[in-house]
């Protein structure tokens, strides 16, 4: 980690852009330790293993058959950002449309909020499924591998059971955004529609609502069925998770509350919440229902009344 480095980058961000995307991913990266990636054989074929017995077991307990993305990489952190740089820029491009000349002082700032905000997940994240948003057209599946085990270590968790656990969240996703075509376009859209009513100066509500209601079931579903399909013990791994995500210091407690992490474990929490009651009713190949038709995703108002959803939705 070279914290001067990161500094001189984002001071010496240049070009006509609000944002100088080069200078975002050096300043990522030199203010981020990448981590340790010296897999031995065993944990290759721990996380070649853990991946493959997901999808069988996910398979078999939602009623979905997908296949898993060809790209399934075992990264440290540095790959993380390198892998998110490009997404984040695409998110972005409305905002570089309507700008007009950027002063320097602007640039630098918005370069090193978003070196910032990338260091910060790079550090953060354990496992990806990216379902090919804004543009790209393959899916992939990342473990950050040095995440996964320093996690599993404050946890005090064994790390063979930790790392599966996580690859049956993630696999998770593979089958719901694999069942549901629709799905990936309607999120790009989404973010598309919501960024470039920012650029005009207006807060779209509405739009960003909607993504939240969708990214509510999307990740409630994932919390579904990585429970129910998990071939081993987890209550405890859910217990010492929810804790960790609570106990953090100031500064990244307010990194968290700026990123949203607020929001993301109450989706993680309302959606459970959700397909649990749907799950009980229609079992957990009931709750892929959902994925059928753009008009089978639960409302907001449906979200806190599950039965309303099952009288709605056969």
């Amino acid at each position: 980690m070279n914290l001067f480095r990161a500094a001189r980058a984002v001071a010496g961000s240049e070009g006509d852009s609000p944002v100088d995307w080069t200078a975002v991913g050096t300043a990522a990266r030199a203010g981020t330790a990448s981590g340790d990636l010296s897999l031995s054989e065993a944990d290759r074929e721990g996380y070649a293993a853990d991946v493959a017995d997901a999808r069988s077991e996910i398979r078999a307990a939602s009623g979905i058959e997908f296949d898993l993305p060809k790209a399934v990489e075992i990264q440290h952190r540095h790959h993380w950002i390198d892998a998110n740089v490009e997404t984040f820029r695409r998110l972005l491009i409305p905002l570089e449309g309507q700008a007009m000349v950027v002063p320097s002082i602007a640039r630098a700032a918005n370069t090193g909020t978003m070196a910032l905000t990338l260091g910060f997940l790079a550090n953060n994240v354990l496992g990806q499924y990216d379902p090919a948003l804004l543009g790209d057209d393959e899916h992939r599946l990342y473990f950050v591998h040095p995440n996964v085990v320093k996690v599993a270590d404050a946890l005090d968790a064994d790390l063979d059971r930790f790392r599966r656990w996580i690859a049956f969240h993630e696999v998770a996703h593979a089958a719901e955004f694999d069942a549901a075509p629709w799905l990936t376009e309607r999120l790009e859209s989404g973010m598309e529609t919501a960024v470039s009513e920012l650029a005009t100066g207006r807060f779209d509500r509405e739009t960003l609502a909607d993504i939240d209601v969708t990214m509510t079931a999307v990740e409630g579903y994932a919390e579904l069925v990585m429970d129910r399909a998990f071939d081993e013990e987890y209550t405890d791994l859910r217990e010492k998770l929810d804790a960790k995500r609570q106990d953090v210091g100031p500064i990244s407690a307010l990194l968290r509350r700026v990123l949203g992490f607020g929001r993301k474990r109450r989706q993680y929490e309302r959606g459970k919440a959700f397909f649990d009651v749907v799950a009980d009713e229609r079992g957990v190949t009931g709750a892929a229902a959902v994925w059928e038709r753009p008009e089978n995703l639960p409302t907001d108002e449906e979200l806190d009344d599950p039965e309303a959803w099952l009288r709605r939705v056969e």
